[in-house]
């Protein structure tokens, strides 16, 4: 068994012996060890800042673009590597698809957006001038520049392809370097896709690193020009935000936290309508995809109190129908969790919950997989509980695995009520065709969530779905879910950017405005 190399200062180093032992997480089968022992981060984060850095800054935003759209064909032609080794993790070929491509999409989607609405100059001058004297001859205008720093993205280990790639897309765009720092258990394929990247031979030196092992050294070496872009836990985001350094230096902190999403069924809607049976669909997806190991999945079900009876017999019959197992399995449809470790992590949130409910359906304790063995592979069953609205636990733990909680409402204002309880969700769906109902509960929730996605039969069929963060749009949330937002269109670019009031003559600043004279 060897030792995960990193990617620093140009080349691949491997770190001193010893580390964290990953395992598969199907098989238990030991995969490599991830270490950062003996390797020099102080020297990654200078050659970022003086190669890197000074390399992408020189470049237009649409050479930017153009770099990111090479980098997107490079890694879809080699994706099948990427899906092949992603069986590892627990994923099935449609999990590591949605992983794999969603980052390939979020690529080609800054690549456009870069070429067709940024001009073609290395810096951002925002609007037109505004006008600050009564003559005319003195005015103001924003200037958007790249950061002089470092983007340090450390990222959670369910997406270890999509969630490098979106946060690479808006740094390299904005003219920042990257160093990727993945989450253990999974790090082994980040570093593939990195080996992917570097084989491509697009990225100026220094636009990339990656950094394999602990990160706690990282937020000493932050400074004020550089920007950390966490994906993970609530308690994690608290530790790291609070660190001395990084509040002395008021480093820029962007947080996607755990979240306690929602999904809601109109009172309109009844058992045997097709808006019933896609809101069953949807919810049974949230639970199964990457085995409910993502930051969006559905937490909490909304039903009114009426119909949860209905909705749990509906639920339970499709979720029978889940075959968990090994990956490579055809008949498979839900995976393994990405560890042992992780398994009994969602084992005792289900226990939090359950001591102020039931469980409806599934076992957290046994599972039955499919061409595998359930002592040595973090294999769960599907897990349904029920609670009622005064159960506390429901709306405080997130159980980051295959499991969700249905919850009975017994009027609008206390849905909105139990709903904002997650104290800030990354997305909350609502599946009804009552305008009213729909106006009166967006306007009550949308304070404490990110995304709110609207559910009838006139947008079923094209719906994206709960739990598909979208590149165009806000990734992200208040509260609990960290405060930050992620992609959000070209917002998600200028994050990485100094904006900077200049003040002066007409003159002057055409002068400044590079592509306004080309033009």
């Amino acid at each position: 068994m060897g030792v995960l190399a990193s990617y620093l200062t140009g080349r691949w180093q491997a770190p001193g012996a010893g580390g964290a032992v990953i395992r598969d997480a199907v098989t238990g089968e030991q995969i490599i060890q991830v270490s950062a022992t003996g390797l020099d981060l102080d020297a990654a984060m200078t050659y970022a800042r003086r190669t890197g850095g000074p390399a992408l800054r020189s470049l237009t935003f649409h050479q930017r673009a153009d770099l990111l759209g090479r980098l997107a064909e490079h890694i879809r032609s080699e994706r099948d590597r990427l899906y092949e080794l992603s069986l590892r993790t627990g994923a099935t070929l449609s999990d590591s698809k949605f992983d794999v491509d969603g980052g390939i999409r979020v690529l080609r989607y800054y690549a456009a957006r870069g070429r067709s609405e940024l001009p073609d100059s290395p810096v951002l001058f925002e609007g037109d001038p505004e006008e600050l004297s009564s003559g005319g001859k003195f005015v103001g205008q924003h200037l958007h520049s790249p950061a002089a720093g470092v983007a340090i993205q450390i990222n959670a280990f369910n997406f270890p392809v999509w969630a490098p790639l979106e946060k690479l897309a808006t740094a390299l765009l904005a003219g920042v370097p990257s160093l990727i720092k993945p989450a253990t258990p999974t790090a082994y394929l980040t570093a593939l896709l990195v080996e992917i990247i570097v084989a491509a031979n697009v990225l100026p030196p220094g636009a990339v690193q990656l950094w394999c092992g602990s990160g706690s050294h990282l937020l000493d070496l932050a400074t004020e020009q550089d920007m950390i872009s966490f994906t993970g836990s609530a308690d994690t985001a608290l530790r790291l935000r609070s660190h001395p350094n990084v509040a002395t230096r008021s480093v820029r902190f962007n947080v996607e936290a755990d979240s306690v999403n929602s999904t809601i069924l109109g009172p309109d809607v009844s058992p045997g309508s097709a808006l019933m049976a896609g809101f069953v669909d949807q919810v049974v997806t949230e639970m199964t995809v990457k085995a409910g190991q993502k930051c969006t999945a559905i937490r909490r079900i909304f039903v009114p109190a009426v119909r949860v009876e209905a909705v749990a017999r509906l639920l339970s019959e499709k979720l029978a129908s889940v075959v968990v197992g090994n990956p490579r399995s055809a008949t498979v449809r839900m995976g393994a969790l990405a560890s042992l470790e992780q398994r009994a992590e969602v084992r005792r949130a289900i226990s939090r919950i359950a001591s102020s409910g039931t469980i409806v359906f599934g076992d957290p304790d046994r599972a039955d997989p499919v061409d595998a063995d359930p002592d040595r592979g973090a294999f769960m069953s599907p897990v349904l509980l029920r609670c009622d609205d005064g159960a506390a636990a429901a709306h405080d733990t997130e159980p980051f695995g295959p499991v969700a909680t249905l919850i009975g409402y017994h009027s609008e204002s206390g849905l909105i009520d139990l709903c904002n309880r997650g104290r800030g969700s990354l997305v909350a769906s609502i599946a009804s065709e009552d305008s009213r109902f729909i106006q009166s509960v967006v306007l009550g929730i949308a304070p404490w969530h990110g995304r709110i996605l609207l559910l009838n039969e006139e947008d079923a069929a094209e719906s994206t779905g709960h739990g598909s963060p979208l590149p165009a749009l806000t990734h992200g949330g208040p509260g609990r879910a960290g405060g930050g937002s992620e992609m959000g269109g070209l917002r998600g670019v200028l994050r990485h950017m100094q904006c900077t009031a200049i003040q002066a003559g007409p003159e002057t600043l055409s002068r400044l405005d590079t592509h306004r004279n080309q033009a």
